[in-house]
């Protein structure tokens, strides 16, 4: 399986286990990522994702999204997306 830099982690919502992303690829609800960083190291599918509260489908380049995520993320962390 490939993987695609897509962004990074920006904040870490600890107490709704959501992430926030600062985007710099496409991402789309349905799409599968890996989070990697220093202690970091997962997969999963996004299966919810929204800008400003809002929910979304898909976002891109420049976006800050939120999604919801299973294990914890730290600022600084890589975001990747799988295909």
């Amino acid at each position: 399986m490939a993987e695609k830099l897509i962004g990074k982690v920006s904040h870490w919502f600890g107490k709704i286990g959501v992430a926030g992303i600062e985007l710099t690829g496409k991402l789309a609800v349905g799409d599968y990522i890996h989070i990697l960083g220093h202690t970091t190291d997962f997969d999963q599918q996004v299966t919810s994702m929204q800008i400003m509260h809002q929910d979304v489908a898909e976002a891109g380049p420049g976006d800050n999204v939120g999604v919801k995520v299973q294990f914890r993320a730290r600022p600084g962390d890589r975001v990747y997306k799988v295909t």
